[in-house]
Parts: C-alpha cells; sequence; structure tokens
C-alpha cells in the first residue's frame, strides 16, 4: 500500500510502451548493488495530467508507461490535485501511488480555493513517486518575476529524501518557466543553489522547458551532469514544438528538442539513459541507470 507524503513549504492509445529511442535499444533492469555503489533507475516525465498530445486523459495509460520502464523513483511534472475537470478532479499523485504501490511526495505550485460545493483545495505542480521509502519531502517554490504582461506561473522545486537500501539521496522534480528565458535562468540558479545546500547526492529531474545550450541552464550545468551530454546522447529529443516554433502542441511522434533532464550530482556515475516512445502525454519520458556511491546516511565528505 503507498504512503502519502505531502510536501512542507509554500489522449491516443500507448505506442510501444518500455521500447526506447537513442543509443540504447533497451534497458536491462538495475543490477545488485555493488560493495561500494547504489544502483538504481530513475525518470521523469511530464504527464500532461494524464493526457495526451491530443487532450486525452487516461491515467492508468501514464501508470502503465511507469511500470513498464523499471523506474525505481520517478519525477512527474503537470501533476493535476483535484483540480478540474479536465483531470477528472482526481488526486492524481495519490491514484499513481496507490497504482503502482509506491511512497510518494506533492508539490502544489498553485493551490486555489475550492469549487463551490467542494472540499479540496485545487492544486497543480509536481510529484515524486518512489519504490523506496521517503523520509522527507519539502516544496521549495521557486521566485517569480512581477511581470505586467504574460505574468510568469508559479514554478516550483519538490524535494524528496529517498532511502534507497540504506543511502539517502536528494531527489528532485521541477518545472522550468515556459516563457522566459530570464525567468528560467533565475529558477535554474535558485535550483543550483539548493542542491548545493545538501550534502547528499541529488538527482534534478523534470522539464526544463529550453534545449541544451540555451544559456539559462548553464549554472545548473556548473554543478550537476546532465547525463544525456555525458553519454553523447544530445540528440534524443523529448518534445515537439507547435506551428509556431515555440513548446506547445507538437507531435511526440517527431520529437526535435531535448528539454526534459535528468542531472546527477558528484558521487553519481551515469551507466545508461535513453527516452521512452509512448504517446501518453505531449512530452516523451526519460529514465537513467545511475551508480551511486555510498555513504552514512547518504552524506558525501
Amino acid at each position: 500500500m503507498f504512503r502519502r507524503l505531502l510536501a512542507t513549504g509554500s489522449v491516443a492509445a500507448l505506442v510501444a510502451a518500455g521500447a526506447v529511442l537513442g543509443s540504447a535499444s533497451a534497458l536491462a533492469a538495475p543490477g545488485n548493488p555493488g560493495a561500494k555503489t547504489t544502483e538504481v533507475r530513475v525518470m521523469s516525465f511530464n504527464i500532461h495530467h494524464g493526457a495526451d498530445g491530443e487532450d486525452d486523459l487516461n491515467l492508468e495509460r501514464t501508470a502503465r508507461v511507469i511500470e513498464q520502464s523499471g523506474a525505481e523513483i520517478i519525477g512527474l511534472q503537470e501533476v493535476d490535485n483535484h483540480w478540474s475537470s479536465r483531470s477528472d478532479f482526481v488526486d492524481q499523485a495519490a491514484w499513481l501511488a496507490d497504482r503502482l504501490d509506491m511512497h510518494f511526495a506533492y508539490g502544489a505550485n498553485l493551490d486555489e480555493a475550492p469549487l463551490d460545493g467542494a472540499a479540496d483545495n485545487r492544486q497543480y505542480g509536481n510529484a515524486v513517486l518512489s519504490e523506496y521509502p521517503i523520509i522527507s519531502s519539502e516544496n521549495h517554490l521557486l521566485e517569480s518575476i512581477d511581470y505586467p504582461v504574460m505574468p510568469t506561473e508559479q514554478r516550483g522545486l519538490l524535494e524528496a529524501v529517498v532511502n534507497v537500501r540504506g543511502n539517502h539521496i536528494s531527489f528532485y522534480s521541477t518545472h522550468l518557466d515556459h516563457q522566459r528565458a530570464e525567468q528560467r535562468e533565475l529558477q535554474a540558479r535558485e535550483i543550483a543553489g539548493i542542491t548545493q545546500e545538501s550534502r547528499r547526492p541529488a538527482v534534478v529531474v523534470g522539464d526544463l522547458n529550453a534545449e541544451p545550450d540555451e544559456a539559462s541552464l548553464q549554472p545548473l550545468f556548473s554543478v550537476l551532469t546532465d547525463t544525456f551530454a555525458a553519454l553523447g546522447q544530445d540528440q534524443d529529443y523529448t518534445f515537439a514544438p507547435d506551428l509556431e516554433g515555440a513548446p506547445g502542441s507538437g507531435s511526440v511522434e517527431n520529437p526535435s528538442l531535448r528539454i526534459d533532464y535528468i542531472l546527477a550530482s558528484r558521487g553519481i556515475a551515469v551507466k545508461s539513459a535513453a527516452v521512452i516512445k509512448t504517446s501518453a502525454s505531449d512530452h516523451l519520458p526519460i529514465v537513467a541507470d545511475l551508480s551511486i556511491r555510498k555513504s552514512p546516511n547518504g552524506l558525501l565528505k
């Protein structure tokens, strides 16, 4: 049975689920942990509130993609919690955790009053699912510039401390601003600072809404390793632009942008990474097999 852990602070049919793109044609399940490392498979998945690019809602389809990936810790973005009729007012993180028999944490970046006659706040944000116990969690609301035109949506960084077979790691799920590089750079600097405050090994996953060469992301890359770049897989695309060339309703059948990431701190070796081919969302999920150096309570020296 899943265990709920709320963070504190502030569709077309499934296509070849489990198939991968890029340099690897398949990912074997993580091996037994070595004497000095912990092996774990992680995922980043912008689930588009459980709907595909045509806005066809099917959360079971989302669950099957996660299940068949073999991922043990998953960072989700665009997760609804009693948000609206678009997701049937479901607490999606809790539903997925129950369906997959996982622990979870949820971080609401938008937190609105209930609709008339309803009891639950309407929330939208990020989530972490984990096969391993989540010791604690915190949702870091990231600073938003007060733009008078096209205001910025509140963004956040959900942090979950996960006990992976005795090795404690800080696992983060985030979703950066989609409108302005200036705002993304501010958020990237905040995230870099937050991850550096912890002595635990850190994994940051999410939809960063920018390609790897954008200047706004460089503060993150200065302290964390871009796993796909480290493996020479810069063309493992996860998203397609809309007709105007901006992030939007492009087809995942022909992705042309790499804007979803798995980033790792020192003490973590990247063994393999891949993009999962599916039409369950308007983004393609990504997975990576990591080897995390063991240390007492997960703290790096």
